[in-house]
């Protein structure tokens, strides 16, 4: 099974595009948090909405005024938001 690998795109501060993702633990207007292959993953900014998320292929796309990123070392574990909806 091929490995996926995670990555960042931005296109300004309005568009983020995120490879590697496994699933999105919680959203709003202010904050996206994702786990993804390197560990927790928050977005941090206003008026953010996810555009697309494909957990599937690992992919992301996230708008908005993007005010910061950072990361946390450690990995899901009981599921996100959207596996909790889809059980």
């Amino acid at each position: 099974m091929e490995e996926k690998k995670h990555g960042l795109q931005m296109q300004g501060r309005e568009r983020l595009m995120v490879s590697g993702v496994e699933d999105v633990d919680s959203f709003d207007d202010d904050k996206v948090m994702a786990y993804t292959v390197d560990g927790i993953m928050t977005v941090r900014g206003a008026e953010l909405r996810i555009n697309r998320l494909n957990v599937e292929n690992g992919e992301m796309e996230v708008e908005g005024i993007i005010d910061g990123i950072t990361y946390e070392d450690g990995h899901k574990s009981g599921g996100g938001f959207f596996s909790k909806i889809f059980k």
